[in-house]
């Protein structure tokens, strides 16, 4: 989930039991399978999508051995293997927040009717294409742990448009086109990427706190567990004693 402290997702997604972690390391291979089958490679240098996938798998600690299997059984995949089509969704959640939904579906009737179901059944309403992705912007993001002065005028050069500096570490901000030059300059440097990957950012935030905070973050739980779901957004500011 975003919308808050990248920081607070990272500690979120590595507290998660063991159930949600092996639902969440499903969802990775799903989506690096269809990053070689729409890239036509899975090769990540030659195919960025497949890297965008690599790098959010790694980040949520799937395997290598994972990532490597699932890579070969794509590109082996001849016909008759399942299509998945990236669709996006969009609704509203407690507070007036925004939520913005990316998911990978080879069956978009069931994928929407899930989805319709955990918004009316949790304090939410699903609203039209368009209504809430205006206020999510595509970027890249880096969470480092160092806050030095060499690593964020290192960021800077090599194309970070905006840095946020906090107790846990420097949360850099690019342009998805230049996430791996600035991560790769980094990482020449001798500094190692906490996190690295695309991400969407919200334009601005809403404070949401005790309901519907506590509504919000039960409403993203289901919609995070649905199979089809690979991502979502909101541009919720939650009280930091609830991002742990």
């Amino acid at each position: 989930m975003a919308g808050h402290s990248k920081w607070a997702q990272i500690k979120r997604k590595k507290g998660a039991n063991d159930k949600k972690r092996s639902a969440m390391y499903s969802k990775h291979i799903r989506a690096i399978q269809a990053a070689v089958r729409s890239g036509g490679s899975g090769d990540p240098a030659a195919n960025l999508s497949l890297k965008n996938a690599i790098a959010a798998a790694k980040t949520d600690t799937v395997p290598a051995d994972n990532i490597e299997n699932a890579i070969k059984r794509a590109v082996g995949a001849g016909e008759g293997a399942a299509e998945f089509k990236e669709v996006s969704y969009e609704g509203y959640g407690p507070g007036g927040t925004a939520i913005f939904i990316e998911t990978l579906t080879d069956n978009v009737n069931r994928t929407v009717a899930d989805i319709r179901s955990v918004f009316n059944r949790r304090g939410g309403s699903m609203g039209n294409s368009g209504s809430v992705a205006w206020q999510f912007e595509k970027k890249g993001i880096i969470l480092l742990r160092d806050t030095s002065e060499k690593a964020q005028e290192l960021a800077i050069e090599y194309g970070a448009e905006d840095i946020q500096e906090s107790e846990d570490g420097l949360e850099i901000s690019t342009a998805p086109n230049d996430l791996y030059a600035v991560q790769d300059a980094l990482q020449a440097a001798g500094f190692t990427a906490e996190n690295s990957q695309i991400t969407m950012q919200p334009s601005n935030t809403v404070a949401v706190a005790g309901d519907d905070a506590k509504k919000l973050l039960t409403l993203v739980d289901y919609l995070e567990e649905l199979d089809d779901v690979q991502n979502v957004y909101t541009n919720a500011e939650f009280p930091e004693d609830m991002e742990e």
